[in-house]
């Protein structure tokens, strides 16, 4: 064994450490480890760990102990093939099922290694106290993925769980039902095979209306080969029909049962045919979907909200505490270091297109005015000869004011986010030094699957056609008049946890475009980065599947028709091209600095290119 020299680095000796750990825990030495700004991830064979600091304090050593040994453990113990044959469809219900499956490796990988055990306890227990757990009252601030996650891990390995989930785990428990009980025993018995294990998990899923039961879920030798993955395309209209039928029955446990009770034959072909609307309009997986409680016969009405009581418009200084805004701008700047030196050539590109445009040209042949050197023969041969001066004159540079609109949803959480927060923080300070307004403004929801809104709608009968269903949360991340100095530090807020649930575009397209309209600049520029379409299980599971896309599409045209603000945008690993006119699509979320920056030239090139154009209309009777 060779010896790391005397003057390595602490860190990089760790970093060595914990590479070879993984290795051998994965029990493969194929396994690519690298050490890098953002958070950890697996991506087949390539294991990325956060990039430790230099001073390496006891308490971040603990920390990136067991986030390698979750990694190894995933690899170890998980087959990605049974995995993906039971992944549900919907994005909530496709998170808590790989957290219950991430818990199953890790219950399985410290059962008999006390060091392994130590570290995911004390990774766990750090998670939840940066996430706030103790501080939460309400089962709803709890999403689900994390709650089902910490419940089935408690089931499954008998030990008690970090302290600050105690009481928001207490709010979960008292909730869940019979049925969802006998899905965590069954999870629980069935830890150490993973097909079983993952029936067991979608039946937790369906109990508590996360998911549709699977058409399996019976034992059927005949149409095991059939149903055993949810991904497969829709069968024919009578095969539809049936498991709709099938999947409504068993999906209404703790639901909406009043509503569904002898409307299941009245609305199967609607269903059936919403279903494969949904699929192809969200890009969703082509099985089973939310059920839709709309009556065949209704009349198709216009985008509504069922309330906007509990909608809000905050501030991201209103939404955590100015310690924890300092916290997360230090992680922020901690990342910006990889990639500052990328977007920030690219930034500088666009800074030195702009400040051309808005450089003097001059007027030439003019009487009076400076000695134009360039006729400085002609004044020498004939001193009187007139038309030989030049004269500074200003471009014309029209004031603009440009709104990044970010998609604050659940699916954006990781690398897409972080990497959209600091192309935000960046694109303010370039624009800035060119006396280009910036407003970042991001959109989310306040809770998972509806909240104050369902409520309401559930105390008030549950009527038919409540439109949108959730309470919006929309973040003003920096405002235009702003300077960056000051809204600096609000950008770190997208990297907290919990802050990213669902996305409801067509109204935060509609707000963000509002604002714009109230702006005194020439010119408006609105870009927007999202990574899908519109996306609020509340919402879809009572209205039609298109309900959200479809009003989405009708914001875009109205926005496009007046003119009125230049809409862009950017979509990262989804098609964007499809809902607007001027959009690129990207498929990783590292080309987003430069994508926005090169999109911005464009438009700011074909600005100049008009602004020439007018200046030579204008000059043209006098030349003639």
């Amino acid at each position: 064994m060779t010896l790391p020299p005397k003057d390595t680095p602490r860190s990089d000796e760790f970093k060595r450490a914990t590479a070879g750990t993984l290795r051998a825990l994965a029990q493969s030495n194929e396994v690519q480890v690298a050490f890098q700004p953002g958070p950890a991830g697996l991506a087949g064979k390539r294991a990325r760990l956060p990039l430790p600091t230099r001073a390496l304090p006891a308490a971040e050593m603990a920390r990136l102990r067991g986030v390698a040994d979750s990694l190894a453990l995933r690899l170890r113990h998980h087959d990605d093939a049974v995995h993906a044959a039971r992944m549900p469809a919907q994005r909530d219900a496709r998170d808590a099922f790989d957290a219950l499956e991430q818990a199953r490796v890790e219950v399985i990988g410290a059962r008999h290694m006390a060091g392994v055990a130590a570290n995911l306890h004390s990774h766990l227990a750090e998670q939840c106290e940066s996430e706030g757990y103790d501080r939460m009252t309400r089962r709803e601030q709890l999403p689900a993925a994390a709650a089902l996650s910490l419940l089935a891990r408690e089931r499954m390995s008998g030990e008690t769980l970090p302290e600050a989930a105690d009481r928001v785990l207490g709010l979960w428990r008292d909730t869940l039902g019979t049925e969802a009980e006998g899905a965590l025993d069954e999870m629980a018995r069935t830890q150490n095979d993973q097909t079983a294990f993952a029936r067991a998990a979608r039946k937790l899923l369906a109990a508590l209306d996360l998911a549709e039961a699977e058409a399996d879920a019976e034992p059927d030798p005949a149409e095991d080969s059939e149903a055993g993955s949810e991904q497969s395309g829709p069968q024919d209209a009578s095969q539809d029909s049936e498991g709709d039928r099938e999947s409504d029955t068993e999906s209404s446990v703790g639901a909406e049962p009043q509503q569904m009770e002898g409307e299941a034959a009245e609305e199967d072909d609607a269903d059936a045919t919403e279903d494969e609307a949904a699929a192809q309009g969200d890009e969703r997986p082509s099985g089973p979907q939310p059920r839709r409680d709309k009556a065949p016969s209704a009349p198709e009405s216009g985008y509504r909200a069922f309330t906007r009581q509990f909608d809000e418009e905050i501030a991201a200084e209103d939404l955590v505490d100015a310690d924890e805004l300092t916290r997360l701008r230090q992680q922020l700047d901690q990342q910006l270091q990889h990639l500052q030196g990328v977007v920030a050539r690219l930034a500088n590109r666009l800074q030195r297109r702009l400040l051309a445009q808005q450089q003097r040209a001059w007027d030439f042949d003019l009487e009076e005015g400076l000695l134009d050197a360039g006729r400085l023969a002609r004044v020498v041969v004939n001193p009187l000869q007139a038309l030989s001066y030049k004269r500074e004159r200003d471009t014309e540079f029209r004031d603009t004011v440009v709104t990044l609109l970010i998609d604050n949803s659940g699916s954006m959480r990781g690398r897409p986010i972080t990497v959209a927060a600091m192309c935000g923080d960046i694109l303010a300070r370039t624009l800035e030094r060119c006396a280009v307004k910036v407003e970042v403004l991001g959109f989310t929801t306040r809770a998972w699957k509806g909240g104050q809104s369902r409520e309401r709608w559930v105390a008030e009968g549950k009527p038919r056609n409540p439109g949108r269903l959730n309470d919006l949360r929309h973040i003003v991340y920096k405002a235009a008049d702003a300077p960056w100095r000051r809204a600096r530090k609000n950008l770190g807020l997208m990297l907290r946890e919990g802050l990213l649930k669902e996305n409801i575009d067509g109204e935060a397209l509609l707000w963000a475009y509002r604002r714009l309209l109230a702006r005194p600049e020439h010119r408006r520029i609105l870009m927007v980065i999202s990574d899908g379409a519109p996306v609020d299980d509340s919402t879809l599971s009572v209205n039609p599947g298109n309900y959200l896309e479809r009003h989405l599409r009708e914001v875009i045209r109205d926005i496009e028709m007046r003119e009125a603000v230049e809409l862009i945008a950017i979509g990262i690993g989804h098609d964007v091209t499809r809902y607007y006119r001027r959009a690129v699509t990207i498929v990783d979320a590292e080309e987003l600095g430069g994508t926005m920056m090169q999109k911005l030239s464009e438009l700011f090139d074909e600005d100049a290119a008009a602004a020439w154009a007018r200046a030579a209309a204008e000059r043209a009777p006098l030349v003639a």
